[in-house]
């Protein structure tokens, strides 16, 4: 059946881009507009886990963009939210936690999750991913994959955590997520609106000191070594495609560095090395006037990414949005969103062999001895991507204006019809549509436990901690002394005002101490029949509360 509304998890309250944005947070952000802007939905519930202004939010997604999507916001805990929308997608790959929250909360047939992967590098994140193979997770929900590196990547890791689980529990069910292909995208319109500036490109390469002939080669990115690419093989790949063409060439990288100025040193050292015939600049990618007179005057797009951490690449994406040509490593996504030959060329890659020093490597990151930048940065440097293929499709389009301008028409384009964000909208509406479907088909799961087992109800798993547990035929009454005024002395005390969201209201608790008036005792199920049994929870907790403050008594009978 088809689907009229959608649930967002944005856990922060904020909803936009910050300084030095990640991959997956510019990801996400055009990932929420496009949802808002062209995904069709009546209305997008933003569930955070703290409050969040929806006027806000609305502004954020919609930035004046025409749109009959009703956006509104809530908590996390509002799960009759994502229940009545039938789908909740979330920009991370957790769903352990959101299963057994809905399973606690509405039931796990309620609605679909759907989690977005951004990386598989970090073992931590590949650990949590895993977890959904224990947690309450169901075939109509969906760990989106972007590429068909990571479907890969991710049904043979489920394999090997369901062959381990049966190794070690015996079974052969080998439950998992629904593992949809979906791409990112990018906004082509606007990215279209940036590049073709015929003014600002002229203004902007002869104040680089470029002629009509002369070429920029552009890299946007985080320029970071151990998390994204070593830049030695593009330095050097430059410089010889310089030299070997004749050509005057500027190498522009446009993005921010995770430590200043030491990495700015490193990298300057590194292009002094490898590329002394070619000027290169580092732009500030935060400053998005000086980004998009990049893309406007940049001839050649690079990006010979070699590091686990990537697992699909935006910026590839933007610069065929731009009309520039690309030279790609030949890596996991990025082998996906370019066709060689077509939009650019992939650059062949070399990893080291299976079952050599990986586990070596590795341990020490597992055993919190090493930090995650270390681990990725030293598979990073052991992975190669061929530089003479580099140099020589960098040289080929040098030499070619004409293939330049067929190939940047061809990038247009793919992303037209692949990877514009409308698209990618679709595809999302599509796959929501389709969990539905699979969810509603289903029989209705009947679980025997509703909490996480060991992250469940505290006063069920600590009750042994205690002398007695409050139940429904424990007798209470009034402790002699006591009165409602200690209720009034209790509101002047923060110490014993505090946390009032999860016991009975003050009015409520002033309705059970009336019925104790008498000092008779009466039992737990006598004081909560006269309430609604919703609140019987926290009406409980409101008679523990006055038994701490020394106000209600359980030990009726007993001695002291």
């Amino acid at each position: 059946m088809p689907s009229s509304r959608l649930a967002i998890y944005n856990p922060s309250a904020a909803v936009g881009l910050q300084k030095n944005p990640f991959g997956k947070d510019v990801a996400n952000m055009g990932l929420w507009r496009a949802l808002a802007r062209h995904g069709g939905f009546s209305r997008i519930d933003v569930l955070s886990n703290v409050p969040t202004d929806a006027a806000r939010v609305r502004q954020a997604l919609l930035d004046g963009h025409p749109s009959r999507t009703e956006i509104l916001t809530s908590s996390i805990l509002d799960q009759r939210r994502a229940a009545e929308a039938g789908a909740l997608v979330r920009g991370k790959a957790e769903l352990s936690d959101l299963a057994w929250l809905r399973r606690n909360s509405v039931g796990d047939g309620a609605y679909s999750l759907l989690g977005l992967v951004h990386t598989l590098g970090p073992p931590a994140i590949r650990e949590y991913i895993a977890a959904a193979a224990f947690a309450p997770v169901h075939p109509w929900d969906a760990l989106i994959c972007t590429s068909p590196s990571i479907v890969q990547a991710l049904e043979e890791m489920f394999d090997a955590v369901g062959k381990y689980a049966g190794e070690r529990f015996g079974g052969t069910r080998r439950p998992r997520p629904h593992l949809p292909l979906v791409p990112l995208g990018v906004d082509l319109a606007a990215q279209r609106a940036l590049a073709d500036r015929p003014q600002v490109r002229k203004q902007v390469r002869a104040r680089l000191g470029l002629g009509d002939d002369d070429i920029l080669v552009l890299w946007v990115g985080r320029l970071s070594f151990f998390e994204k690419a070593y830049p030695q093989p593009m330095f050097r790949a430059v410089q010889e495609a310089a030299r070997a063409t004749g050509a005057k060439v500027v190498f522009q990288m446009a993005g921010w560095f995770p430590q200043e100025p030491r990495h700015r040193d490193l990298y300057r050292q590194a292009a002094d090395a490898y590329a002394p015939d070619v000027e290169v600049q580092f732009v500030d990618g935060n400053d998005r006037t000086l980004l998009g007179e990049a893309w406007a005057a940049a001839d050649i797009f690079i990006s010979l990414v070699d590091n686990i951490q990537e697992t699909f690449g935006i910026t590839p994406l933007e610069a065929m949005a731009s009309g520039v040509p690309v030279v790609v490593s030949d890596w996991d996504g990025y082998r996906y969103t370019v066709q060689h030959g077509v939009q650019g060329f992939l650059i062949p890659t070399l990893g080291p062999p299976k079952g050599g020093m990986g586990p070596t490597i590795a341990t020490p990151h597992l055993m919190l001895l090493q930090s995650y930048q270390s681990y990725v940065g030293t598979l990073s440097l052991h992975t190669a991507v061929h530089v003479g293929k580099a140099a020589e499709a960098i040289a080929e389009l040098i030499r070619s204006p004409d293939l330049r301008r067929r190939m940047g028409e061809a990038g247009r384009e793919r992303v037209r019809t692949a990877f514009d964000w409308p698209v990618v909208a679709g595809l999302y509406r599509e796959l929501v549509e389709e969990l539905g479907r699979i969810r509603l088909a289903a029989a209705p799961p009947a679980p025997s436990m509703r909490m996480h087992p060991a992250k469940g109800d505290p006063f069920a798993e600590f009750a042994h901690f205690a002398t007695h547990v409050l139940d429904p035929q424990m007798r209470v009454r009034m402790r002699e002394g006591a009165s409602p005024a200690d209720l009034d002395r209790a509101a002047k005390v923060d110490l014993d005002s505090a946390f009032p969201a999860a016991r009975a209201a003050p009015g409520e608790c002033a309705a059970l101490l009336a019925l104790l008036g008498d000092g008779r005792p009466r039992t737990v199920a006598e004081l909560l029949a006269g309430f609604p049994p919703g609140r019987w929870p926290r009406l409980e907790l409101g008679l523990t509360w006055m038994a701490k403050l020394g106000i209600v008594d359980w030990l009726e009978g007993e001695a002291g």
